[in-house]
């Protein structure tokens, strides 16, 4: 019978070796896995972590391992490539740093032996991702098991699989189930055993044979219901040989229809289901992606109490656990390879291995219903290898699995009559509008545009979000990187989306913050804070209550702005989220009266004097928080800009005139701004003439790409878009440039 033997534990690590040992070399140092060898370089900014080999090295001696005659190197999680050396023998090459791959070992194991796996996130063309907006974590940060297994066994080599696929097919009450088993070096004689098992372990079905293939009928099936029911079965199969079981492989599957309606949005078991949830990066802060289970519990906790009842898995290939959580808490699933932001025509065979990986080792799993294609892979523009790229992927998907459908995450510049709009069964748009230039109210009246334009493509929204740290105003405006704009955003955002019910699924980005070494943004770099919860998961951001609100059934009361307490004004603004009808807040125990609010936001005027306790009541919910009077704003709750030429508190903004804090869409409303923005972005672009004129950033100016940089303050847009600009924005330039808005007056 099979034996699993994790061997995690003791493993000699270098990045500085230039060769594969011959002995334990204990000159390096020692780690227990998973590891990642970016766990720190990767999450502190400047776009200047490690990139290259490291070496992981273990000793294993035969007589410690179960007696067998087949033995297996099992890895969970490598990144991004790898190589393994048994004895100094090469034994395997793996490209693609997210999925379970195996080697057979058997030959090579001697008694005494030294095992050496090479991992490389080095840059490269042929392996994704190599451009993206997060850290590509190097190491072994999954498990490493070996698999001891008899010679004749349940297959460990065709892309990582579980060696069983179930499909189960609901017709009216009852469900049909194709359990197929893939065997190796299968015998005369023997016989596969099929086991079908309800969740309380009992057995409903058993059958005998010699097929690799049986249907079993479960009678008034009990359906598989996202949140709501997510019962799952157990489907298991025994490699028999004269009455004794070799092999044996097991998987718990759910019965469920599902269909994706242009109008209607989800469809689960002929009910609609609304799709509204999160997107997951899977990093931890000080570890990078070495999680153990209890990271992947407690995320899933989090999403579990934010009332989300589905989750988009960004942007690779996530832990068997994680899928397996999913699964039994009923989350709806979009799963997705890393074929993201940059197309490279040398990366196809890459894509096609990492997408046949994906749904061969997830096949099973109910929770996931779309495979994801790419994500913004069309950041620089269709063309035909793109598309032919695509359109194999997607065939190829289809071939794999008859029972799911596709999707891509689309950049907010991919024009809506774009071909690589037409190659997936549904659609999803990353829009930052009220974040990344535009307005928030831009987003709902895009997503109808599209819906009009493809009234039989269903579309959703795959990303959408805001950065927040431990800033805080009064007054939020777009950019500031407050806790209070990000609220703001959310709330306008939850109002335009979720009341949109042809959207097929929503997702935020993100869930967590999460690693971007090549970020530095809102005073903290090398990472993206559009989580609802900050990096480390200690602290639940006032935006993450905002969809509490709204999703969850269990009552809560939510008061904002814990953090930001001093507060220069005499009556401050004050909110409360709830999920309960109404409201009341008492400041000093005096109540300020109670209020309802059909989008469960409430917002109280506070008298602000002294230091004044608050108390939210709804229902038998309460929450507290304290607010004090003080003269001058407090600078701690002030973004700066860590590196910045300017920031925004240092520009002369004299009342009634334009300066570089106004925005663009206003300054070009008049027709001096208009002259002189028209020279600022002559700047900005060059003055070149050519294939890129009317470009700016990759981009074309087009009339909506117009829009959405109309909503950037002039200084945001220059801080974003510096790196990228040929002529030098010096401190001196921008004060110029101010001192000339100043002497533009606003339309009254």
């Amino acid at each position: 019978m099979r034996t699993v033997l994790n061997i995690n534990r003791k493993w000699a690590f270098t990045k500085r070796a230039t060769e594969i040992p011959s002995a334990m070399p204990l000159d390096w140092n020692f780690v227990n896995l998973p590891h990642s060898f970016n766990a720190i370089d990767g999450q502190d900014g400047d776009n200047d972590y490690f990139r290259g080999v490291g070496y992981y090295a273990k000793s294993i001696r035969k007589a410690d391992l179960p007696v067998a005659p087949v033995y297996y190197l099992e890895m969970r999680g490598a990144n991004s490539s790898a190589d393994v050396y048994l004895n100094g023998e090469k034994l395997a090459h793996h490209d693609g740093g997210y999925s379970t791959w195996r080697v057979n070992i058997t030959e090579a194991l001697k008694a005494e032996n030294l095992l050496v796996i090479t991992v490389d996130n080095a840059a490269n063309e042929t392996v994704y991702p190599q451009m993206a907006d997060f850290t590509f974590y190097g190491g072994l940060y999954r498990d490493v098991n070996i698999l001891c297994v008899e010679e004749s066994h349940f297959d460990l080599d065709y892309y990582g699989g579980p060696g069983l696929a179930v499909t189960p097919e609901v017709n009216g009450a009852d469900a049909k189930v194709k359990i197929d088993a893939y065997v190796t070096n299968g015998k005369m004689g023997q016989t596969l055993r099929y086991t079908v098992l309800d969740a309380e372990g009992g057995e409903i079905a058993v059958v005998d044979t010699a097929d690799t293939s049986a249907t079993v009928h479960i009678q008034n099936v009990h359906l598989w219901h996202g949140r709501r029911d997510p019962y799952l079965y157990t489907a298991k199969i025994e490699l028999m040989d004269d009455g004794v079981a070799l092999d044996e492989v097991s998987a718990r599957f759910g019965c469920r229809t599902f269909e994706i309606d242009p109008e209607r949005g989800f469809i689960l078991n002929g009910e609609e289901y609304p799709l509204r949830g999160v997107s997951r990066h899977q990093d931890r802060w000080g570890i990078g992606n070495a999680l153990l289970p209890e990271h992947h519990k407690e995320d899933m906790d989090l999403i579990c109490e934010v009332g989300a009842t589905t989750i988009r898995l960004a942007h690779y290939q996530h832990d068997q656990y994680f899928y397996d959580l999913c699964d039994e808490r009923g989350m709806v699933i979009w799963a997705e390879i890393p074929y993201i932001s940059k197309h490279m025509p040398t990366g196809r065979e890459n894509t096609i291995s990492q997408m046949k990986e994906l749904i061969t080792q997830n096949y099973n799993h109910p929770s996931i219903v779309v495979w994801g294609l790419s994500n913004e892979i069309s950041i620089g523009g269709s063309d035909d290898d793109l598309l032919e790229n695509h359109r194999i992927l997607n065939d190829l998907c289809h071939e794999m699995d008859k029972t799911r459908l596709t999707t891509i995450a689309a950049v907010s510049m991919c024009k809506m009559d774009d071909p690589y709009l037409q190659i997936p069964d549904v659609v999803s748009y990353n829009h930052y509008f009220g974040w990344y230039g535009g307005e928030t109210s831009m987003n709902g009246p895009w997503f109808d545009k599209f819906h009009k334009t493809h009234p039989t493509i269903p579309i959703g929204c795959s990303e959408y979000g805001c950065e927040a740290l431990n800033w805080h105003t009064s007054n939020p405006v777009q950019g500031d990187y407050t806790e209070e704009y990000q609220a703001y955003y959310h709330e306008e955002l939850i109002k335009q989306l979720f009341t949109r019910k042809y959207m097929w699924a929503t997702h935020v980005w993100n869930m967590f913050d999460f690693g971007a070494d090549a970020r530095s943004e809102g005073g903290e770099n090398g990472q993206n804070h559009k989580g609802l919860v900050t990096f480390d998961r200690k602290y639940k951001k006032d935006s993450f209550y905002a969809y509490k609100a709204w999703l969850s059934d269990d009552p809560f009361v939510h008061l904002c702005g814990k953090r930001y307490i001093d507060r220069v004004e005499d009556v401050t603004k004050v909110t409360v989220y709830s999920n309960l009808p109404e409201v009341e807040l008492f400041a000093n125990g005096q109540s300020l009266g109670k209020k309802q609010a059909s989008d469960h936001f409430f917002y109280f005027d506070v008298p602000n004097a002294g230091e004044t306790k608050l108390l939210a009541v709804a229902g038998d919910c309460q929450d507290e928080s304290v607010i004090r009077k003080v003269e001058e704003f407090n600078e701690d709750y002030r973004l700066k800009e860590q590196g910045a030429i300017l920031n925004w508190f240092d520009i002369d903004a004299p009342e009634g005139y334009f300066s570089l804090n106004d925005k663009i869409s206003d300054i070009m409303a008049t027709m001096r701004g208009k002259l002189l923005f028209a020279g600022m972005m002559t700047k900005m672009l060059g003055g070149k003439k050519g294939k890129d004129d009317g470009k700016i950033m990759g981009f074309e100016l087009t009339p909506d790409m117009m829009g959405m940089m109309g909503g950037f303050t002039v200084l945001r847009m220059v801080n974003l878009a510096g790196s990228m600009m040929e002529g030098k924005l010096t401190k001196e330039v921008l004060l110029d440039l101010n001192a000339q808005l100043n002497k533009i007056k606003k339309p009254k």
